[in-house]
């Protein structure tokens, strides 16, 4: 989305993980024994952490702090370049292992299945990374951490987070959050009833199309596509950023929820992570 004056004046970070990924465009989605002919191909540093620091800084108009970790090989060096391009400025975590990598098959319809190779990276707090900047926040958003890095990001005024960081993670933080965004159809993103001695002040389960639902808040609706969908790779990212943005800049929840939802209808057509501006 192109930016919005009423964000410009946030200072606002992402602490999370990177996968450079390959997008690959397909009529159906490989099934055994297929052999198949691509209809598009691109490659882009993604993953949660990736996508939501650009949407932030495409949103803000301005660069957004990017605390990572990335492998000190090619793959990472690519990763560092192509993000300070897409407007982030990276605090890196270096590793002597490799940088995560996926593959994103997306069909026709605009469905995909992603393939990532190798462990996640992850910024931990004992790494020599500016982590006192964050108190200075008006918003971080966090994909991947230890606990304690968690505790350096509830500093900040807002803190979100999806539950990809781990439930088990963020009860052994002992931090709230400010926001618990994720997905409602992702096994991996599920949030049981009491799974958190500390619950989120708003939790936000999407769910595609059918738009979703807050707490508080009740349901919600999607953004009608100005387009036929094209690659649904990082629209629940694109929809957190979206929230954050909002809420940070001190909107209500269910305005914050629609900036959220217009974020995920841009990227839904658009291929790969990143919609262009308009």
């Amino acid at each position: 989305m192109a930016p919005d004056s009423a964000l410009a004046a946030l200072n606002l970070a992402v602490v999370g993980h990177v996968e450079w990924v390959s997008f690959v465009a397909v009529e159906q989605l490989p099934v055994a024994g297929s052999i198949d002919r691509a209809t598009a191909f691109l490659e882009e540093p993604a993953g949660g952490g990736a996508v939501v620091a650009v949407q932030l800084a495409r949103l803000s108009g301005r660069r957004v702090r990017f605390f990572t970790s990335l492998g000190r090989d090619v793959t990472g060096e690519r990763s560092a370049e192509r993000l300070t391009e897409l407007g982030l400025d990276l605090e890196v975590a270096w590793r002597d292992a490799p940088t995560r990598r996926g593959v994103s098959f997306v069909d026709r319809a605009g469905d995909r299945s992603i393939t990532v190779i190798g462990e996640r990276l992850a910024p931990l707090a004992r790494d020599p990374l500016p982590w006192a900047d964050l108190a200075g926040c008006d918003g971080v958003f966090v994909t991947a951490a230890d606990a304690a890095a968690l505790q350096q990001c509830r500093r900040a005024r807002l803190l979100g987070a999806t539950p990809r960081v781990g439930l088990p993670l963020l009860e052994a933080s002992g931090v709230s959050c400010d926001a618990l965004i994720g997905s409602a159809l992702d096994p991996g993103e599920q949030v049981p009833a009491g799974a958190l001695s500390r619950p989120p002040q708003l939790r936000i389960a999407t769910e595609g199309a059918a738009g979703g639902w807050s707490e508080p808040g009740g349901r919600f609706a999607a953004k009608a596509l100005v387009a036929p969908p094209v690659d649904s790779y990082g629209c629940g990212d694109s929809f957190a950023a979206g929230v954050m943005a909002g809420l940070a800049a001190g909107w209500s929840a269910a305005a914050a929820i629609n900036l959220g939802a217009r974020c995920g209808a841009e990227c839904a057509v658009a291929f790969g992570p990143y919609a262009r501006p308009n």
